[in-house]
C-alpha cells in the first residue's frame, strides 16, 4: 500500500505549526504520535500535560535523516561496530538510546544521558522532517495508560478536535518501535 504524500498547503501549516510552538498528532509506523519543535520547552511540556507524562521519561526524536538528530547525540563516541549496527537498522521501526549531547536539552532527555533517536522510513514522517529540515518529538498519542491512537477518530476522542492532526495512514508495523541501547546493546522495548 501506497501513502499520498502531503499536498504544498498541509505541509506550509505544518511549518506554522512548527515555529508557533503548537502541539499535533500524526501518522507513524504503527501508532498516531504527537509532535512538535523539540527545541521548544514550552510546546514540549504541551505535550506532557496532555500525555500526564513526567518529564523525567524523555521523548523520542523521529527524523527522516541521521543529519537532522546529529546536534542532539554524541555518535561519534560509540564503537565502530555500534555505529554500523545502527546505522544498518535505519531508516526503519527501530528507536536507539543514544549518548546525549551537552546541547540536548532536558525536556527531551529527561534525567537520562541517554537520547532516544529513530530514522523513520513512513513517507509523510520523511516528508514532514524534510520539508521542516528538522527532526519531531515523537511520543506515542495517548494520555498516559492509555493504550496508543491508531486513527484521526481515536486522537480526537482522547485530545478533543482543538488538536491538529495531519491525516494519513499508518505505516505497517503492528507495534511501537522497538527500542535499543546503543552502550549495551540490550532491548529495552522488544
Amino acid at each position: 500500500m501506497t501513502t499520498p504524500l502531503l499536498k504544498q498547503d498541509v505541509l506550509q501549516t505544518l511549518s506554522t505549526w512548527y515555529a508557533n510552538g503548537q502541539v499535533f498528532a500524526y501518522p507513524t509506523e504503527a501508532v498516531f504520535g504527537l509532535g512538535c519543535d523539540p527545541l521548544n520547552k514550552e510546546a514540549v511540556y504541551k505535550i506532557l500535560s496532555l500525555k500526564s507524562r513526567e518529564v523525567e521519561k524523555g521523548m523520542i526524536l523521529i527524523a527522516s535523516e541521521f543529519s537532522q538528530v546529529a546536534p542532539y547525540v554524541l555518535f561519534d563516541t560509540l564503537d565502530q561496530s555500534a555505529q554500523t549496527q545502527i546505522l544498518a537498522t535505519w531508516p526503519g521501526p527501530v528507536t536507539w538510546l543514544l549518548p546525549k549531547s551537552p546541547k540536548t536539552p532536558d525536556w527531551i532527555s529527561g534525567d537520562s544521558a541517554m537520547l532516544a533517536v529513530r530514522i523513520s522510513r513512513h513517507p509523510l514522517v520523511v516528508q514532514m522532517c524534510q520539508h521542516l529540515g528538522k527532526p519531531l518529538v515523537s511520543t506515542s498519542a495517548n494520555p498516559a495508560g492509555e493504550m496508543p491512537a491508531k486513527s484521526e477518530q481515536e486522537v480526537r476522542d482522547y485530545f478533543g478536535k482543538d488538536l491538529p492532526v495531519v491525516a494519513g495512514a499508518l505505516g505497517e508495523q503492528t507495534s511501537p518501535s522497538k527500542i535499543f541501547h546503543s552502550l549495551t546493546m540490550e532491548t529495552i522495548r522488544a
